[in-house]
């Protein structure tokens, strides 16, 4: 008798940033569900060995019926207070992730904030992780300087990224983002910088979804 493996989730990958080129980062490339794509323009260094800075980004879509559960997550922000993903629990979620010193972070937050005014109503919250700021004080000042409403877990040593499968959010690649749905699964993988209107009509998508 033939013996088979457990069944991997059924992905859809979406190109969101136009050609499937690669961002190669001091002689590491990361490719998202078997593909990166990128705008050409250059990756950052990143703080920390083997960690990729991703510059644009490749959504992977999981159908319904193969979507993971999200692993639990809960621990302080980034002023000290209690926080988890099970609070969002019934909502669907856009979990972020980022760092201060990351350049592509930066240039999506501000994209982020607005789709997280946006979407409030719908039912939607925004969830961080700031990975690798060991310095809590930077983290609040990229939060300050962007405007950022949702809280972040602080998570300076990637922890909370070891629990995730490394095919949906590999934790060496920064910045990446999530979409659970409001039975607390993975619906939407994405690798790389994302813009509103990249990531908008996805959690549209989710959103929609019966829950």
């Amino acid at each position: 008798m033939r013996r088979t493996g457990p069944r991997r989730p059924q992905m859809r990958t979406t190109a969101l940033a136009g050609a499937a080129l690669a961002v190669a980062v001091a002689g590491f490339v990361f490719a998202a569900v078997g593909t990166v794509a990128a705008d050409g323009s250059r990756a950052e260094a990143a703080a920390g060995p083997m960690t990729a800075v991703r510059a644009a980004a490749e959504a992977a879509v999981i159908d319904p019926a193969d979507r993971p559960a999200a692993p639990e997550l809960a621990g302080d922000d980034l002023d000290g207070k209690p926080v988890g993903l099970a609070g969002f629990r019934g909502h669907v979620v856009v979990l972020n992730v980022w760092g201060s010193w990351c350049g592509p972070c930066r240039a999506e937050a501000d994209d982020l904030e607005r789709l997280d005014r946006q979407t409030r109503d719908e039912g939607v919250r925004f969830l961080g992780i700031n990975t690798r700021d060991p310095d809590r004080a930077a983290a609040r000042t990229f939060v300050r300087t962007h405007g950022l409403g949702f809280p972040s877990l602080h998570d300076p040593t990637g922890e909370l990224l070891l629990r995730f499968p490394p095919a949906l959010l590999n934790p060496q690649a920064i910045p990446s983002t999530l979409v659970i749905d409001r039975r607390g699964r993975i619906a939407v993988s994405i690798g790389g910088a994302v813009t509103e209107g990249e990531l908008a009509p996805l959690l549209a998508r989710v959103t929609q979804e019966a829950s």
